[in-house]
This record gives structure tokens, C-alpha cells and sequence, in this order.
């Protein structure tokens, strides 16, 4: 690699504001917030609204619709008008 062309590449922390999940790990962002790790040492802190903690898909929350009872409901009220 030319040297003076890349971006810092060292550790940071990634934390969930509403899962509570933390990771550390390799990146180039940058943040002047920082937070104390596991290891004593102290490294930026970058915090995400969605990780795997909060996402929906990832803790089996996610709300399924329920087309067919909708259609149903459609031509209960409406009837089949054509």
C-alpha cells in the first residue's frame, strides 16, 4: 500500500444504544467518543440505532400480516362489486 493515502485502520467499538450489544472491532470511522473495554484499554465508541440485538428480524419479533384474513375483511365490508 502507498503509504499516506489510507485511512487509519485500528480498533473501535460498535455499541447498540437500545439492544445493549457490544462488539470490538476493526474499522477507519472515527469518533470522539470513547469507552472503557473489557480489557482495560480505552478505544472510540461509534453507537448504532439497529444491530442483531434490536433487529426484529434477528430476535424473532417481527410482526407477520396476515394478507388472506385482510382480504377477507375487504370483501366482508365491500362485498364482490364488480
Amino acid at each position: 500500500m502507498k503509504s499516506g493515502i489510507h485511512p487509519s485502520y485500528r480498533p473501535v467499538v460498535f455499541r447498540d444504544k437500545v439492544g445493549g450489544l457490544a462488539f470490538l472491532t476493526r474499522s477507519t470511522i472515527t469518533s470522539d467518543r470513547t469507552v472503557e473495554w473489557e480489557d482495560g484499554n480505552t478505544y472510540p465508541v461509534i453507537d448504532v440505532e439497529i444491530s442483531s440485538a434490536s433487529h426484529p428480524f434477528y430476535t424473532g419479533q417481527a410482526r407477520v400480516l396476515d394478507t388472506a384474513g385482510r382480504v377477507e375483511q375487504f370483501r366482508r365490508r365491500y362485498g364482490d362489486r364488480h
